[in-house]
């Protein structure tokens, strides 16, 4: 490690020494990390870093842009959709992704770095419970989904596949995540098979230009933003990874959308079909004037219908050049954000202001450099729903995702035949409730190890019922059935099927093969009161 002095002229040469003022006043232990911490910081680069990032901020602001004078529609040539398409073309397309991932060509990689301020939480938002009565965190979700499109591409090309899940966090996040999927035993999938690997750290700069001091022996820090990825991909050789797993394709998303569809083999079939570099899935604007929103094509569809949703396409080559020629020219953003600090005493203090700057870029920013560069269109109310903010927030927080996710299971499980009864064994109407219209009609949640997007597994169970309420027995199929026990629920209790034996909050939860041992009734508590059915598949 380099001494005091060595980190000294480091810290003058890049005129940040005020990071060594309280240096003398230090035990051993905190002057070290202290000291490993700074020694990591290169004197030109964090001169320039603050100095960049005190320049964006004394811009005078910009008049606020016209979005509607600057949007552009995409060439047609450049866009798919999921929804209106021939059922021949995207089936074509769904092949030829299922194909990809049978050969072992698809990877997915998870941008997760960012901690969760906004929702209130001191975890990985991963590592958040939205409220579903199987208690699944974001992780679990996105976990069986991997397993759910592995088997489905294995069954139909008779192989065994592979997903490989990278998942890039932060100083923040990477501990807690990687002791969270020890603890679960990494949901089931195989350890050698999820990759973590961390971002790098960018220091909170002052309106002036000096790099902000968190605590007397440590720096106040911030991930780079999820356009760090093409620095830590190098960083860390994950490129190098995939190679040698024969990984050419990556599906790259933001670990709070409840609804991503990861590996999706029918955005990844329209890619690779279209001889994509570069892809997004894309919804309908919601951050643009009415006005703008309502304008038509000339065919009578929206004039701009495709909003970034942070959902991705990459070939592993186009993502080798980004980190080799792209990144050094993305420009970084400025966010000014409230940041802990110590004052001139060394007293802690938490600001009601902004008092810093983080700087930050964004994995989008790449896009332009694409050589190839398509769009794929997409339901918000089947595909987008993101956790942003507290329950406190009127939109993205845990309500807005739970309802997203189980208004789709809802959806889904009526497609399959399923029927839902009230209170009094009157059939509740079938209507599927629109994305976005509240609570759905009754609480139903499928696990992705049975269906990944609304394919009609439910249905081969055949004669598929609602619950009765009052009834101890809730037939699914002729083959197996879900008991309770007399008098240990309600009317308004949510069904999960879960093994005998699995007690953990947040176990794995499963269709059992027909014949399999009978499943007990697990009932889960917050979920009492103001719904006339529920069953969970």
């Amino acid at each position: 490690m380099a001494s005091e002095l060595d980190v000294r002229a480091r810290l003058q040469r890049a005129g940040q020494e005020h990071l060594l003022r309280f240096c003398a006043e230090l035990a051993p232990g905190p002057r070290a990390a202290l000291l490993a911490q700074l020694e990591l910081l290169e004197p030109e680069a964090l001169r320039e870093h603050c100095r960049r990032a005190a320049a964006a901020c004394a811009r005078p602001p910009a008049p606020a842009p016209d979005l509607a004078a600057r949007l552009r529609p995409l060439p047609p040539e450049r866009v798919g959709c999921a929804s209106g398409v021939a059922p021949q073309t995207r089936r074509l397309w769904e092949e030829e992704g299922f194909h990809q991932i049978a050969l072992n060509k698809v990877a997915v990689l998870l941008l997760a770095g960012g901690q969760g301020t906004r929702l209130g939480v001191t975890y990985p938002k991963g590592m958040y419970q939205v409220g579903l009565p199987s208690q699944k965190t974001l992780y679990q979700l996105q976990a069986e989904r991997i397993r759910r499109v592995e088997q489905l591409a294995g069954e139909r090309y008779g192989t065994r596949c592979t997903v490989p899940w990278y998942i890039m966090t932060s100083e923040f996040t990477l501990g807690p995540t990687a002791k969270f999927f020890k603890e679960h035993d990494f949901f089931h999938l195989d350890p050698n098979n999820v990759v973590m690997f961390e971002q790098r750290m960018l220091p909170a700069v002052t309106f002036d230009g000096r790099a902000i001091l968190e605590q007397k022996d440590k720096v106040a820090m911030a991930p780079d933003g999820n356009g760090g990825l093409y620095c830590a991909l190098a960083d860390h050789q994950v490129l190098e990874d995939m190679e040698r797993r024969g990984v050419e394709f990556v599906h790259v998303y933001c670990v709070d959308n409840i609804l991503v569809r990861l590996a999706d083999p029918v955005f990844i079939g329209f890619c690779v079909l279209r001889g994509a570099d570069c892809g997004a899935k894309v919804v309908e604007y919601s951050e643009i004037s009415p006005e703008t929103a309502r304008l038509r094509a000339p065919g009578g569809g929206l004039l701009y219908n495709a909003g970034n949703i942070c959902n991705h396409f990459f070939t592993r080559d186009f993502l080798q050049m980004a980190t080799r020629e792209f990144e050094p020219l993305l420009k970084p953003h400025v966010a000014v954000k409230k940041v802990p600090y110590v004052d001139d005493q060394g007293n802690p203090v938490k600001p009601l202001e902004p008092n810093g700057i983080k700087m930050e870029k964004f994995v989008f920013d790449v896009l332009p450099f694409a050589k190839n560069f398509v769009a794929f269109q997409v339901l918000r109310g089947e595909e987008f729903s993101p956790l942003k903010n507290a329950d406190s927030a009127e939109r993205d927080n845990p309500s807005t995702a739970r309802r997203a996710l189980l208004s789709q299971h809802h959806r889904w499980a009526l497609q399959a035949g399923a029927h839902f009864l009230d209170a009094h064994g009157a059939r509740l109407p079938e209507q599927p409730s629109p994305p976005g219209s509240g609570e759905p009609p009754a609480i139903c949640e499928i696990s992705p190890l049975v269906s990944y997007s609304g394919e009609a597994d439910l249905a081969s169970h055949p004669e598929p019922r609602g619950w009765i309420p009052g009834h101890h027995d809730l037939l699914v199929s002729r083959d197996w059935r879900c008991t309770c026990e007399a008098g240990s629920s309600g009317p308004h209790s949510s069904w999960t099927w879960t093994r005998p034996g699995h007690c953990r909050p947040d176990s794995l939860l499963d269709l059992p093969a027909p014949g399999s041992p009978r499943l007990r009734k697990q009932p889960r508590p917050g979920l009492q009161g103001g719904k006339q059915a529920a069953l969970s598949f």
